[in-house]
């Protein structure tokens, strides 16, 4: 099914970024946004594309006290014949959907939520950069907006999507991260809501994170909330393991999110020819193949970095490195083969992308 959506253009259009090195992540924002209400009596009703701003919500909103939220992160690219296309979008919405239904959040009709964004994208597409490696990053997410207080399942909703033009990642190429193992705390234990892309999931691995910069390291990597010896997640990122010659990632426990750069990644891996294991990798089996030089490469995958090379890895006072502090041949690998089919360089044979329009 398709929402219906009334297209209020804006009277005041922004000055769009002329220097597109300078984008960074999150900072600027298109001139439009889409918001759709749902309740309980009507479903989702009033689609609207509005001109950027603020969001009015009830002082007792739902989501400002019991943390009843999601969200996604995708990106349009500006392809190499002009076309502007969306990267797996559908994996995007599945999970969002997944994550709803988690969080006890109203469903959304699929195709009805490719349109929508489709339908934004193309009517901000003078808004998706031209520079090589920038993108236009949208971020989908819904709140329960219930104008009242109580513990309970949501019976209002909001949901929102809006769109910032962002640069390349790796604005100075990619360079290997430190990444220390977190010992105390958790980002998320089986049967919560680690498979889901919720706000709380984020704001509990800050103190992680800040510790971690404080000693010289860019992110965490996280073990498993229960026995605290298995590996799940690097950051906010899915991560991987070049051990032996075979890939190693984390299994989908339910408390690792299954992200879409990951999947993409494991289908190329598999078709390259490679062992991949989805399994439960203990710390101890990782540090073992860094003492004895099986470890060959270590990268997190995601959408804002595609890859992120890893290379040192600190624990229990130790500090390893991988790759010669290196990208691996196979991580540089996985970025330009991902890459060159997001911006339409090379043959898209798996039909990942999805086209909005021309540009």
């Amino acid at each position: 099914m398709k929402y219906e959506i009334k297209i209020t253009k804006t009277t005041c259009p922004k000055e769009r970024p002329q220097d597109e090195s300078k984008l960074g992540f999150g900072r600027v924002f298109t001139d439009h946004m889409f918001i759709m209400d749902y309740s309980d009596e009507q479903g989702w009703y009033n689609g609207r594309i509005v001109p950027f701003g603020p969001l009015e919500i009830h002082p007792a909103s739902t989501v400002l006290h019991y943390g009843a939220e999601i969200f996604e992160g995708m990106k349009a690219y500006r392809g190499a014949t002009g076309e502007i296309c969306m990267f797996r979008p559908m994996e995007n919405i599945k999970r969002l959907n997944n994550s709803a239904e988690r969080l006890c959040l109203p469903q959304l009709d699929e195709e009805g939520c490719l349109d929508i964004l489709k339908t934004l994208v193309e009517l901000e597409k003078d808004w998706v950069p031209r520079a090589d490696g920038t993108s236009l990053y949208l971020r989908p997410y819904m709140f329960g907006n219930d104008p009242h207080l109580g513990v309970h399942a949501v019976h209002r909703a909001t949901f929102v999507v809006i769109c910032s033009p962002v640069g390349a990642y790796y604005a100075e190429g990619i360079n290997p991260v430190k990444i220390a193992i977190e010992s105390q705390d958790v980002r998320a234990v089986r049967g919560g809501t680690g498979y889901t892309k919720c706000g709380g999931n984020y704001a509990a691995s800050l103190r992680a994170g800040e510790r971690a910069e404080k000693n010289g390291y860019t992110q965490v990597l996280w073990l498993d909330g229960v026995e605290r010896k298995y590996i799940e997640e690097v950051g906010s990122m899915n991560v991987m393991f070049k051990v032996n010659g075979k890939i190693i990632t984390p299994a989908l426990t339910g408390s690792v999110l299954p992200g879409i750069t990951r999947k993409s990644c494991i289908e190329l891996l598999k078709e390259w020819g490679y062992e991949v294991e989805e399994r439960l990798f203990s710390v101890d089996e990782l540090f073992e193949a860094a003492e004895n030089g099986t470890l060959e490469e270590a990268w997190g995958t995601g959408t804002a970095a595609v890859v992120s090379p890893i290379g040192h890895l600190f624990y229990n006072g130790k500090e390893y490195t991988v790759s010669n502090n290196k990208i691996g041949a196979l991580t540089q690998k996985l970025y330009d083969n991902l890459t060159a089919i997001q911006w339409g360089k090379a043959e898209d044979k798996h039909s990942w992308l999805v086209k909005v329009c021309n540009g």
